[in-house]
């Protein structure tokens, strides 16, 4: 018996011990001491002038050059007999997730305990499985910038009880009653299951963020909206008093936003960033999403990969600069972005520089036999699995199709592991067949879609956002 399958033969009050004692050891990576100071600087800095940021970021821009050329293999490689100058940004060659999925190791520092780092196992939103790690002051350092400006823009802080809506198996996808949350006592935090969403379900999970006394919620942005859709008693939505509603993972429209705001009572915030914290940005109450311009140096680039005209869109290339031990240099994070032009200002009076557009990879949703909205697939790539690529979509009311790009290895224990996952979400009812293909198209915009529903009454990913 796996870990998984351990966790969910427990009764309900083990499994809150169990995430309460995860949610102690993330607590322990996430903050210490130090954390309410960086939280006070990370506020301060958002006042910072241009020049401020230039100077900040090019003095931690040429450490994390150096660390590369000099102490990264995958780097120290590239730059063997090639021309150009290694203290020019410009002069680096663009750097792809297939190249990082295929040897993460090589763009360690040498010499690292990794006993003693972080290591987030994350497929990302397009399927393709990646390793990363941090130190733990980086982790403490990204926290304090998402206490700062997640949370403390919007008049809640990491004290405050809350629930997120994601991807997590913390309750089986067959339950057909509650709970279908768990209840993180260390993090204070009310995990909700995206994978349980539907109108027979909906009532119980505003009920429990009722119970917990939540006081934010975090998630998914197609999840949510799939809750707000589904919650029918909006007064009981409203009555939960929430102070705000935030965003992540996926582009968020008008129409959702609407949605969302009118069912909870609260106003939505949209949070952009990666699990590689190369490039962040958060949505400030004027509706604006700033850059973190500690998190990287961002470069929006034309077909022809060369920087766009200011409030043009392009290809986000981002360096990370919190990334000490695994630097990732010109990372092509597969997004479009619209960068709005240096001298913008923001009626907030937060001098960060504005990012006007994020057209993200907008992903449809599997619709279960059993009613539920499904649109979280990452996990089923985790690990060490030999795919390089994966796309599901959905051609039946009860079948489902898993292209899949593999990688030597690939065997019939890795397709009964992806097929197992796939039922683990979906539900054991719907027929899961495996493609494999030597590659996965792209759309019309040449973005890559994960998930592709049998049908959506939702508008097309161009829809105007606001």
């Amino acid at each position: 018996m796996n870990q998984l399958d351990l966790y969910h033969a427990l009764p309900y009050p083990l499994k809150v011990v169990a995430a309460s004692a995860r949610g102690l050891q993330l607590r322990g990576w996430r903050y210490g001491a130090e954390t309410e100071r960086l939280v006070r600087e990370a506020l301060a800095r958002d006042g910072w002038s241009a020049a401020q940021w230039a100077a900040y970021q090019e003095r931690r821009l040429a450490t994390v050059l150096t660390i590369a050329r000099h102490r990264v293999p995958a780097y120290r490689r590239l730059w063997r007999g090639r021309t150009g100058d290694p203290t020019r940004l410009r002069d680096w060659p663009l750097l792809d997730k297939d190249a990082l999925r295929a040897d993460p190791e090589s763009f360690l520092v040498e010499g690292l305990d990794r006993r003693r780092l972080y290591r987030e196992g994350t497929s990302g939103s397009s399927g393709t499985p990646l390793s990363l790690w941090f130190r733990r002051e980086t982790v403490r350092f990204w926290y304090a910038l998402v206490e700062a400006r997640s949370r403390r823009w919007h008049g809640v802080n990491d004290r405050d009880r809350w629930a997120i809506l994601g991807g997590q198996l913390v309750a089986r996808p067959g339950r057909a009653r509650p709970p279908y949350w768990v209840w993180n006592a260390a993090l204070r935090q009310l995990y909700l299951s995206a994978f349980h969403l539907g109108p027979r379900s909906a009532d119980a999970y505003v009920a429990a963020m009722a119970d917990h006394g939540v006081r934010h919620l975090y998630g998914y942005t197609a999840a949510l909206d799939t809750l707000a859709r589904e919650i029918g008693d909006r007064s009981a939505a409203r009555a939960l008093d929430l102070a705000v509603v935030i965003t992540n993972a996926e582009p968020l429209l008008a129409h959702q936003r609407a949605r969302i705001e009118e069912v909870f009572g609260a106003p939505v915030r949209e949070n952009y960033g990666m699990a590689e914290l190369v490039a962040a940005a958060s949505e400030c109450e004027e509706g604006r999403l700033h850059w973190w311009p500690e998190v990287g140096v961002a470069e929006v680039l034309d077909d022809d990969l060369q920087p766009v005209a200011p409030g043009e869109a392009g290809e986000l290339i981002a360096t990370g600069l919190l990334g000490d031990v695994q630097p990732l240099i010109r990372y092509r994070v597969g997004d479009r972005v619209t960068a709005a032009p240096p001298d913008t200002r923001c009626p907030c009076g937060r001098s960060l520089p504005i990012l006007d557009r994020v057209e993200g990879r907008h992903e449809e949703a599997i619709a279960t036999l059993d009613g539920r909205k499904v649109n979280r697939f990452d996990a089923v790539f985790k690990g060490r699995l030999p795919v390089r690529e994966a796309q599901i979509e959905q051609v039946a009311a009860d079948r489902v199709v898993v292209r899949l790009v593999i990688d030597e290895g690939y065997d019939a224990r890795a397709a009964a592991l992806v097929r197992a996952r796939m039922h683990d979400r979906i539900g054991r009812a719907m027929t899961v067949d495996l493609e494999p293909v030597e590659r996965i198209e792209r759309g019309p915009n040449g973005k890559f879609q994960m998930v592709r529903g049998l049908r959506t009454d939702r508008p097309s990913a161009t829809e105007e956002r606001e």
